[in-house]
Order: C-alpha cells, then structure tokens, then sequence
C-alpha cells in the first residue's frame, strides 16, 4: 500500500456512474462513493481548449468538489469524451441528438478520451491525466440504430454509446484501454495510486 493510502485509509470515488463503480469494486478497492455536488459544464461546441484538455478539466471539476467534503480521503475523479475529426462530442441531449451522433459523426475513428485527476487533499497534492483509447466504429444500419435507440443505452453515455451495453456489436477495432472506454483507465489508476 502507498504512502498516501496508508495516511487516508479511505478511498472516495466522486461520481454516480455505476460503470465506473462497477471497475473499481473488481479491481479489489474499498471504496466510498460521492457523487459531485455539482452540476458539470456542457460540452463546448466551439472550444479554445484540446479535447484531452477538457476531459482533464472536467476531472479535476468534479475530484475538486468533492475533496472540499472529503478532506481526509483520496478523491479520484474522472469524465470521458469522445473526440471524433477534432470535435469533442459529450452525452446526446435526447433520443434525436443521439441519433444524430450515431449516424454520422461516431463512424470510423474515435478518441475515447477520459481524465483522470486524483486527490490528496491532507498532502495537498494532486494528479490530472488522461488516456485515449482508439475506437473504430463500423456504421449502423437503420434497423440497429433505431433498435439501440430505443433500448435507451445512449443515455447518459459519452458519445452515445456504451461499450458493455451492446455497443461492442458495432466496433471494428479498439486500440488501448478498455476500461477507460467504459469510463476508468484502471491501468493508470492502479498506477497512481500504487506509486503515491
């Protein structure tokens, strides 16, 4: 256990997503579950920062938050985006943004971007990074899309899609980590909080 683990004792997830939680708890963690008190930003449609930059921001957003809460924890924090042809694409608004989504901008290559950002409130320190996954989506016909649609998968899903939700039937090819496609890069995350 590192140092930082032993000062802690406590390990403090600020998110509600189940996804997210569900990696943690087989990864063998202790874990306390706190979502963010907060509202998170819209995605930017016209946005000065990278995308991978965004992603980091919105981790440390949400760990930030939280840690105000949780002084005397390790606060991780994470949000995933899709980038695809250099535009950022975050959670369909409704059914016909992801229907929009899905049929023309999530075809062929995709960055799966999450960031990671990760507390120390006592030590006052902090780490924010982030992982890309390639993600090669094969395009869907009308009959699947309006199938997907309607088993409500999208919802709340970057990209509009999920991975462990029947959304693997429509990729090509994945290149990086799986995990941090449904949402934690547990490879990075285990290497944190190892090393710190």
């Amino acid at each position: 256990m590192a140092i930082a683990q032993k000062l802690h004792n406590q390990l403090v997830l600020a998110s509600a997503s189940p996804r997210r939680r569900q990696l943690l708890a087989e990864a063998g963690y202790s874990f306390k579950v706190v979502p963010p008190p907060v509202n998170e930003p819209p995605t930017p449609t016209n946005c000065q920062l990278s995308a991978t930059a965004w992603a980091e921001a919105l981790a440390y957003f949400k760990a930030r938050a939280v840690a105000q809460k949780c002084t005397n924890a390790i606060i991780i924090g994470a949000d995933t985006i899709v980038e695809h042809d250099g535009t950022i694409i975050g959670k369909a608004m409704d059914q016909d943004h992801a229907r929009k989504i899905l049929s023309t901008q999530f075809i062929g290559d995709n960055n799966v971007i999450t960031g990671l950002a990760v507390l120390y409130p006592k030590l006052k320190k902090r780490i924010i990074t982030h992982i890309t996954t390639l993600v090669v989506m094969r395009k869907m016909t009308d009959t699947e899309l309006e199938e997907y649609l309607d088993s409500g998968a999208w919802q709340d899903k970057a990209g509009a899609y999920a991975l462990q939700e029947g959304g693997d039937r429509f990729v090509k090819k994945i290149e990086g980590s799986q995990s941090n496609v449904v949402g934690l890069p547990m490879e990075k995350l285990n290497e944190i909080l190892t090393n710190n």
